[in-house]
């Protein structure tokens, strides 16, 4: 039996998952659109903070409001607000990551017809002793907003318990992240990716507990002794693509390690437990590994990227970006600079819809794998 099977069902319909927590559980659900949302605090309010991703369906509605020119998940999203399909939530947290999403912000608030509406803005430049006083003072604001909506005070008692929660989700998504690069065949990508999905909109509660269980699961399988393999590095945006790893393990290739932040980005890096738990959730989003729509430095991403090639003996990277994404098109020369320097194997793959994989794309990974 497949022991992500629970969670690819719940990944599948994800709105089904949300309307019976709602209904079970009595509580709001509160969408978000990016790994950089404080999700920790929509949690300690007794919300369900729920990632919402573009639909499969062609778009309609959606471009009476936003150009052509925007990405896949931006338009994606307006179109399910639009269609009805969100009408579990009770609103939307805005995070600021690029110009397309800000606007986004704009329009939702004018179309979408939702009582509750954030922006958290968090500093672009994420280090700096004026990015520390900024984003404590944006988290502060949102905790108001949040306490003000819902007419409850978010205790620093519940705030703490909500963080170590998330802590458990983190270490143990990481845990089954470097057992899958110690030994790449111990489970296919697939599950992984849709457990980190997953870890956008499920329960902390119910989601810490089935990390950990299959922690120990594969902790207590061990080794599958298989042959050498061709190991891979995937870097991105969101990918929400299981055929993506079902596709490169046909072909004799395993994933090792990715940067997506529906992946790794997510994962690495726990809040402190210890001292004030809003001081110490503002820390970890400036420490977090930066995407391309924060600055840490020059180099940072790059650097990172480098880092992780070598920590898990990855033959190859494949950079995934999807069409009109401004922040990963800046960020592609000097990471090219940086592999190529490096000597490192690499493919630049255009993407339009985070769902799909196959035609030209497909060709080209082949192509990729057999010159490695």
């Amino acid at each position: 039996m497949d022991p992500f099977k629970r969670i690819k069902e719940i990944v599948a319909d994800p709105y089904a998952y949300a309307r019976t927590w709602k209904k079970e559980k009595g509580g709001l659900v509160i969408g978000h659109f990016c790994s950089y949302t404080p999700v920790e605090l929509i949690a300690s309010v007794g919300a369900l903070p729920f990632r919402i991703f573009p639909g499969k369906d062609a778009l309609s509605l959606a471009d009476a409001h936003l150009q052509a020119y925007c990405c896949n998940p931006v338009r994606g999203a307006l179109e399910e607000a639009l269609r009805g399909r969100l009408d579990f939530l009770e609103g939307a947290a805005f995070p600021h990551t690029c110009d397309s999403m800000m606007r986004l912000s704009d329009i939702w608030r004018l179309n979408a017809g939702f009582p509750f509406h954030a922006d958290v803005i968090l500093p672009v430049k994420t280090t700096g002793e004026s990015a520390a006083e900024y984003s404590l003072a944006v988290l502060q604001r949102f905790k108001k907003d949040l306490e003000r909506h819902f007419k409850r005070t978010l205790t620093t008692e519940k705030l703490g318990e909500v963080l170590r929660v998330y802590n458990r989700i983190r270490r143990g998504l990481e845990r089954l992240y470097r057992l899958r690069s110690e030994d790449p065949f111990l489970f296919g990508g697939g599950g992984l990716l849709a457990l980190t999905q997953a870890a956008g909109f499920m329960d902390p509660y119910d989601l810490a507990e089935e990390v950990e269980g299959l922690v120990e699961r594969f902790e207590k399988e061990g080794p599958q002794g298989r042959s050498r393999v061709k190991r891979l590095i995937l870097s991105g945006g969101m990918c929400l693509m299981p055929d993506l790893f079902q596709a490169l393990e046909g072909l004799g290739a395993r994933v090792v390690w990715d940067d997506f932040c529906t992946g790794a980005r997510y994962v690495e890096g726990g809040v402190e437990e210890e001292g004030d738990p809003l001081q110490a959730l503002s820390r970890r989003y400036l420490q977090r590994v930066v995407c391309p729509a924060k600055h840490a430095g020059l180099r940072s991403r790059g650097e990172y990227l480098m880092e992780k090639v070598k920590e898990h003996r990855a033959d190859g990277v494949l950079l995934f970006q999807l069409k009109f994404c401004d922040p990963h098109a800046f960020d592609y020369p000097y990471i090219k600079g940086l592999l190529d320097e490096a000597g490192v194997p690499h493919v630049h793959l255009e993407i339009e819809d985070p769902h799909t994989f196959g035609g030209p794309l497909r060709t080209r990974c082949e192509a990729f794998l057999e010159m490695l």
